[in-house]
């Protein structure tokens, strides 16, 4: 039974989210508790343990993270909303082998996110993938084959896919508000800081460096990999272009209604700091597509000047005029005269604000109908708002990209699947070497 503390946090969630159309609000009959463990819960993946437990008829009952100092406050954090104190577990294939457990959260490093995902799928979970949902093209097949071979709801989070205002921009777009639509733009802005030139140390206390790798070929433990420094190793993390990339590219696809592009470049480098960091602090990826659209993302890791004042957002442009789409949950809209002027506004619900350079995610209100929306799949059979399958599609948008910029080639693609024409080199980063014993079959 839910206990009174976690029915009162969730009563209350759902009366400050009562204008978003998630299932929250749908009237509730009784359903089976749905038992759930996290993987990796330093930052994003302590938000969402945080948020499942406070979910309806849903509990954390096992949190699996290989660093012992972030177990704690991720504890803490769920305290709040359940009375059950979760098991601790630092090997995801002892949560898998576990009978009791229905969904998997994962939320660990890049590397890590398709080869659990295939491993729970075979273990009969269902999976909650953050994004970006793999760490190569190869990998994103994987996903999609197994979550069909095995019948399991997987889906990405790409959250940005519930969120009311976003959903109603999408209506408008697809409706013609601003007539027939060709180009999309995405950016991201930051102020990051330098890595440093990392010098080879003594694995931290509390630490399992050698699960913290899993499947990645091993390397000797560095002072700027771990915890979040992973990110720019293109050994362990994607980029920028998939860190961030990931929800404003699906936005982009969403609003364009295209799948896979024909023709991908990409421009930049690691200009503003001399230190260990390989992805590039500033790019741009540009995306053709066979319906006559095109898209770009532009990303700034290392300099913070805004466009239409925002630091992160989308803007979608027609022959009827423009709509820019905040990386919160608000638009606007212009027509398209030689001085354009707003004609539609959409804020934000009030009391909810997103960071978007915030680790730990958008907040609970903005979160937790993309995890209801999953809850409810397991429960009734329906249809998940990012499945693996579009979520696959649009991270393969943002590895492409990376893929253009590291060869310093223009990449020919399949409109059909997404598949690289005519560039060897290219293709040499559509997978990658496992450690031996962690190969992935599924």
């Amino acid at each position: 039974m839910t206990s009174r503390r976690k029915f009162v946090k969730h009563t209350g969630l759902v009366a400050a989210a009562s204008t978003l159309p998630i299932p929250i609000l749908q009237s509730r009959r009784q359903m089976d508790r749905i038992s759930v463990a996290v993987m990796g819960v330093r930052s994003r993946g302590k938000a969402l343990a945080r948020t499942f437990a406070a979910a309806t008829n849903c509990r954390v009952s096992t949190i699996c993270e290989v660093d012992d100092r972030y177990v704690a406050d991720c504890l803490t954090e769920v305290a709040v909303h359940q009375e059950e104190v979760p098991k601790v577990e630092k090997d995801i294939r002892k949560i898998c082998e576990d009978p009791t457990i229905d969904v998997i959260v994962i939320a660990a490093p890049d590397h890590w996110h398709a080869p659990a995902t295939i491993m729970a799928c075979q273990a009969g979970k269902h999976v909650y993938l953050e994004k970006p949902c793999s760490h190569n093209p190869q990998e994103g097949e994987w996903l999609v084959e197994a979550a069909a071979k095995y019948q399991r709801v997987v889906q990405m989070g790409n959250q940005r896919r519930s969120w009311s205002n976003v959903i109603r921009c999408m209506d408008d777009i697809h409706s013609g508000l601003i007539g027939r639509v060709y180009y999309a733009r995405a950016w991201y802005a930051n102020q990051r800081g330098t890595i440093g030139k990392g010098k080879k140390v003594d694995v931290p206390r509390g630490l399992d460096w050698d699960l913290w790798q899993g499947p990645a070929p091993r390397k000797s433990y560095y002072d700027n990999i771990h915890p979040y420094e992973w990110h720019w190793f293109w050994h362990w993390g994607t980029g920028e272009a998939l860190n961030n990339g990931t929800h404003f590219l699906d936005l982009m696809r969403w609003g364009l209604r295209v799948d896979y592009p024909t023709l991908v470049t990409s421009q930049g480098g690691r200009y503003h700091f001399d230190d260990d960091w390989q992805t590039p602090d500033t790019q741009v990826i540009s995306l053709d597509f066979p319906e006559g659209k095109t898209m770009t993302w532009e990303s700034r890791s290392c300099n913070t000047l805004r466009a239409y004042d925002h630091s992160a957002g989308v803007s979608f442009h027609g022959e009827g005029g423009s709509i820019v789409l905040s990386s919160g949950n608000a638009y606007q809209v212009f027509d398209n005269d030689r001085q354009p002027k707003l004609i539609k506004e959409v804020n934000a619900d009030e009391g909810i604000e997103n960071d978007p350079q915030n680790t730990m995610g958008p907040g609970m209100l903005l979160d937790i109908g993309h995890i209801e929306n999953f809850l409810n799949a397991i429960r009734d059979g329906g249809k998940v708002r990012s499945d693996i399958l579009g979520g696959h599609q649009s991270v393969l948008l943002c590895q492409l990209g990376n893929i253009a910029y590291r060869t310093k080639t223009a990449i020919e693609v399949d409109p059909e699947n997404g598949h690289i024409l005519n560039n060897a080199g290219a293709m040499k980063l559509w997978g990658r070497e496992y450690e031996p014993g962690w190969e992935i079959e599924v």
